[in-house]
């Protein structure tokens, strides 16, 4: 049985923050998009397509939270075992895991909750779709700050790159 150091423990915490958190807030918010497509199909059929983009958008949260997971995986020794944490790194991994685990989460059912207005407005007046879109979209720039300040503290801390 392989020792893992507490460093490279603290850092399967922190890929388990960024992928669960930031998974929920897109499963909450494609399910929130989806009822509204749902609502906007049964009144015009020609809405499928259109509600499965807006259905759609949400999901980068989720990446977002998957890729700094699979960063912290394989630069914390848990899929290398020739790497290893201290624990300053570990801790820091973990804020890693949690910026955007938590930014994923409120971003994720933000843009849920954008996407189903916004398809409800396109069935009322088709013009909107670029703006809906937009609108969807500004929702996401959360997602990408706790995206870039993981990448950040992983590089500062020499999780990345070290």
């Amino acid at each position: 049985m392989v020792e893992i150091v507490l460093g490279t423990a603290l850092a399967a915490i922190g890929a388990g923050l960024a992928v669960g958190l930031a998974g929920l807030g897109s499963g909450i918010g494609q399910g929130i998009a989806a009822a509204g497509s749902v609502g906007a199909v049964a009144e015009d059929p020609d809405m499928f397509a259109r509600g499965i983009i807006f259905t759609a958008l949400p999901e980068t949260q989720a990446i977002y939270g998957f890729l700094i997971a699979i960063l912290l995986l394989v630069f914390s020794g848990i899929m290398n075992p020739s790497l290893t944490l201290n624990v300053s790194q570990g801790i820091i991994a973990v804020g890693a895991g949690a910026a955007i685990g938590f930014a994923g989460l409120g971003s994720g059912m933000g843009q849920g909750i954008t996407a189903s207005s916004s398809v409800g407005a396109v069935v009322e007046e088709p013009d909107m779709f670029a703006r809906g879109i937009i609108f969807t979209a500004l929702s996401e720039t959360q997602a990408i700050y706790g995206f870039l300040i993981a990448i950040l503290l992983m590089v500062f801390a020499k999780i990345l790159g070290g």
